[in-house]
C-alpha cells in the first residue's frame, strides 16, 4: 500500500493512497508529524494522565476523566465495532504510531516538559473523541440549576436561563440553487468552540480511487466527520443543543469493601476499584472510581453527603457512531449523508447537506435517551423508577429546505429533544442577512460570518433609555449609547462603553442581595467550575434578569443608573472595543514568547461569536474555530479559514499564517489541483 502527500501554499495536507486503508494510515502520520504534542496532550486527557506532564493544573480534569471512565467507555465502543471499522481505525492508529517519534522531535513542547511519545491503542481516537465532547452537552447545567432551585426555589430555574457558557455559538447556513449566483447550493458555517493553539480543527484532503474529500477534521479521530465536501454532496453541522445526558442523585453504602447503591429494585452492588493519578512537581493521588447501575459517579461517594452519577448514552450503548465516518467520505448524495447517519451517536447535531443534483438536508443526528422531563433539568433520584431510561428518541427531527435554512443552536428543529438552547439573535441575523441579499456567493458569505450586530443589546439600552436625572456624563453615555448602531466593531468606542456598562450591570446584579446567595456553590469537583461561577451565569443570562419579576427587592432602574454614573467618567471616547475584546486561546503549556494579543471584532450574541464573559473578562477564549462556505458547484470555489494555520508547530511557517485572514473576516480559496500542490516526503514513514 503507498501513499503521497502534497500541500498548498497554506500547508493543508492533500493525501492520496492507492485504497482507503492506506489513506487512513496516511492520515494518522501527517496528524502525528503536524500535531504531535496537541495529540499526545488528548490522548492523555482521555486516558487521565495529564497531569503526569502539565502538573496539579491538570489534576482535576485527570480525576474527572477517570471517574466518567472515558478511557474505559472507549474501550468499550471499539470492541463492538464492525470489523471493517475496526480495521479502518486501526489503520489511522498505525499511522499515527508510525509518525508520532518524527513529530514529536519538531514539537517542543515535548523537551519543555519531559513528554516523551506514546503508543497509540486502537481505541483512543475514540477516547479522543469522547473527551472533546463528554461537556458538550453540558450535564453540569443541571448542577447549576440544582444550586438555583435550592437556593431561591424551582421557580428561579428560568432566570438563568441561556446558553451554557461552552457550547454554543456556532453557525450554519444552507442557501438552495435559486438563491445563488452559481445556480447550485452554497453551505457555509462556523462552529464555536473554545479557541485552542493549536486548532481543534485540521484542514485536509483525503484521496483515494474510491473518494476523495475536502474537510475539517479532528486531530486524533480519522475522516472527516462534521464538516466535508466530496465534489459530490457536501455536510455541515452545529450543537442541536440537545439534552442527553442525566444525573442520578445516588444513595450509597459501604458493605465492607463493596459499596451498594439504592436503585428502584433495591440495594445493588456499585463497581469500585482505586487508580492512581501521577503528578508532576506533587505527590501520586488516588481516585476511588465508582459506578452504579446509572453509570459512573462523578461526585461525591458512600463516605460523603451528597453522590451524583453521570448516565450517558456511549456508556450505555457501547457506541460513538464511528461506523459513520467511512460512510460519509464515501457519500455521493444527501442521502447517503441520510444514510451514515444513521449510525451517529454523540454528540447530538443538527446537520445540513447538500449535493450536486439539488438534493438539500436538514436533520438532527444522535442518540436522545426517552425518559422523565424532569431528568432534563436538575438531577433526579437514582431509586425512583420513573427516571429510567425508556429507549430512544426516534424518529429524530427533520424539515424541509424553503429557499434557505438556518441553524444556530436557537430552540429550532431540535426544541423537543433540549431545555436551554442559545439565544434566537444569531438565527435571526443571518435570517435576515439571506432574505436582503440575492445572487449569493462563496466570496459574498463572508460577509455573514463577520456580521457584528449585536441583537442582546436590547433590554439593557431600553432600561438605560428610560433614566431621567441623571448626571451629565452619564446622560452623555446614555444618549450616544442609544444612538449607537449595536455593532461590536473593534474600532467602535460606542461598543466598548456598552460592554463596559454591562460588565458593571453584571457585577451589580451578582452582588444584589437575592442573587448573591448562588455565590457559594456546593463543593463540587472544579471541572465544573465554569458551570457554577456566578458572575458568568449572570453576564449570559443578562437579558432574563432585566425583566425579571421574580427576584424580591430588585430595582432594574435604579441598578442600571448606578452602573451608568460608575462607568460614564471613564467613558472619555478614546477606549475602542478591540483594545479590550482580544483574543486568548488555551495552550496546554503558556508561551511566555507570545506577543500582544489581536484585537477582535464581534462578541457573544453577534454573528460574529467571539465570546467573552460580561461582568468577568473582556478577553475572548471562545469563537469561530473555522469558517468556510461549501460550493455545490464547483469544488474549488469553496472557501475556508482557521484562527491560526494548518501546523501545529511553533515556528513552522505554517503555524499562524492564516490568521491575519482569520482576524480580517477573510476566507481563503479551498485547493484541488493537483498541479498546484507540492509533493513532500512522508517524514517518518515506516513500511516494514
Amino acid at each position: 500500500m503507498t501513499s503521497r502527500r502534497f500541500r498548498d501554499r497554506w500547508g493543508v495536507p492533500h493525501l492520496r493512497a492507492d485504497d482507503p486503508l492506506a489513506l487512513a494510515t496516511a492520515q494518522g502520520r501527517v496528524t502525528a508529524y503536524d500535531r504531535a504534542w496537541q495529540i499526545e496532550v488528548e490522548r492523555h486527557r482521555a486516558q487521565g494522565t495529564s497531569a503526569a506532564f502539565l502538573g496539579v493544573e491538570a489534576l482535576g480534569w485527570d480525576r474527572f476523566a477517570r471517574q466518567v471512565r472515558l478511557d474505559d467507555t472507549a474501550r468499550r465502543c471499539h470492541a463492538a465495532l464492525d470489523p471493517a471499522t475496526a480495521e479502518w481505525v486501526g489503520a489511522y492508529v498505525a499511522g499515527v504510531n508510525a509518525g508520532l517519534s518524527a513529530g514529536a522531535a519538531r514539537a517542543p513542547e515535548f523537551a519543555a516538559t519531559g513528554l516523551t511519545p506514546g503508543l497509540w491503542q486502537p481505541w483512543t481516537p475514540l477516547a479522543v473523541w469522547l473527551g472533546h465532547h463528554i461537556l458538550f452537552a453540558g450535564f453540569p447545567s443541571k448542577l447549576w440549576r440544582e444550586h438555583v432551585a435550592h437556593r431561591l426555589g424551582p421557580a428561579a430555574i428560568d432566570l438563568f436561563a441561556t446558553d451554557g457558557p461552552a457550547v454554543a455559538g456556532s453557525n450554519g447556513w444552507l442557501l438552495a440553487a435559486e438563491r445563488t449566483a452559481t445556480g447550485a447550493a452554497l453551505l457555509a458555517g462556523d462552529p464555536h468552540r473554545f479557541l485552542e493553539d493549536p486548532g481543534v480543527y485540521q484542514q485536509i484532503r483525503l484521496a483515494c480511487p474510491e473518494y476523495d474529500v475536502v474537510g475539517l477534521a479532528v486531530p486524533g479521530v480519522p475522516g472527516i466527520a462534521h464538516f466535508g465536501h466530496t465534489g459530490a454532496v457536501a455536510w455541515a453541522i452545529t450543537n442541536a443543543m440537545a439534552d442527553y445526558q442525566d444525573l442520578y442523585a445516588e444513595r450509597l453504602r459501604r458493605d465492607g469493601p463493596a459499596v451498594r447503591a439504592l436503585g428502584p429494585d433495591g440495594w445493588r452492588p456499585a463497581h469500585t476499584h482505586v487508580e492512581t493519578i501521577e503528578v508532576a512537581g506533587a505527590d501520586p493521588v488516588e481516585v476511588e472510581v465508582m459506578e452504579t447501575d446509572r453509570g459512573p459517579v462523578i461526585v461525591g461517594g458512600p463516605d460523603e453527603p451528597t453522590a451524583i452519577s453521570l448516565r450517558y448514552p456511549p456508556r450505555v450503548r457501547a457506541e460513538l457512531g464511528f461506523a459513520a465516518l467511512p460512510e460519509l467520505l464515501r457519500a455521493r448524495s444527501v442521502a447517503d449523508v441520510d444514510r451514515a447517519l444513521r449510525h451517529w451517536v454523540e454528540p447530538v447535531n443538527v446537520v445540513q447537506a447538500a449535493d450536486t443534483a439539488g438534493g438539500l438536508l436538514h436533520r438532527v443526528a444522535g442518540a436522545v435517551p426517552v425518559r422523565d422531563p424532569g431528568n432534563g433539568r436538575r438531577v433526579v433520584p437514582a431509586w425512583r423508577a420513573e427516571h429510567a431510561w425508556r429507549g430512544w428518541y426516534a424518529p429524530l427531527p427533520r424539515a424541509e429546505v424553503a429557499g434557505y435554512a438556518v441553524m444556530a443552536n436557537e430552540r429550532g428543529l431540535a426544541a423537543p429533544l433540549g431545555v436551554e438552547f442559545a439565544p434566537p439573535h444569531r438565527a435571526r441575523r443571518i435570517a435576515e442577512l439571506l432574505e436582503g441579499g440575492t445572487g449569493w456567493t462563496a466570496e459574498r458569505l463572508a460577509a455573514v460570518h463577520t456580521d457584528t450586530y449585536l441583537g442582546s443589546a436590547g433590554p439593557l439600552l431600553a432600561a438605560l433609555g428610560g433614566l431621567t436625572g441623571l448626571g451629565s456624563a452619564a446622560a452623555a453615555l446614555r444618549d450616544r449609547l442609544l444612538r449607537w448602531d449595536r455593532r461590536m466593531a473593534a474600532d467602535s468606542t460606542d461598543a466598548a462603553d456598552f460592554a463596559t456598562l454591562r460588565a458593571a450591570v453584571v457585577r451589580r446584579l451578582a452582588a444584589h442581595p437575592t442573587v448573591a446567595t448562588l455565590a457559594e456553590p456546593p463543593a463540587y469537583p472544579e471541572v465544573f467550575a465554569p458551570w457554577l461561577a456566578l458572575t458568568p451565569r449572570v453576564g449570559f443570562a443578562l437579558e432574563h434578569l432585566l425583566g425579571a419579576a421574580l427576584l424580591p427587592g430588585l430595582d432594574v432602574a435604579a441598578l442600571v443608573r448606578a452602573a451608568a454614573e460608575e462607568v460614564a467618567d471613564a467613558a472619555d471616547g478614546q477606549v475602542r472595543w478591540g483594545d479590550l475584546h482580544r483574543l486568548a486561546p488555551w495552550r496546554a503549556l503558556p508561551d511566555p514568547d507570545a506577543g500582544p494579543a489581536p484585537r477582535l471584532d464581534g462578541d457573544h450574541d453577534c454573528v460574529l461569536a467571539t465570546s467573552s464573559v460580561p461582568g468577568v473578562t473582556h478577553r475572548c477564549a471562545r469563537g469561530p474555530a473555522a469558517r468556510f462556505v461549501w460550493d455545490l458547484r464547483r469544488r474549488q470555489d469553496s472557501r475556508w479559514v482557521v484562527p491560526l494555520g494548518a501546523c501545529g508547530v511553533p515556528g513552522d511557517p505554517h503555524h499562524d499564517d492564516q490568521s491575519a485572514a482569520w482576524l480580517a473576516g477573510e476566507l481563503l480559496p479551498v485547493t484541488t489541483d493537483w498541479d498546484q500542490l507540492t509533493e513532500e516526503p512522508e517524514h517518518g514513514r515506516d513500511d516494514g
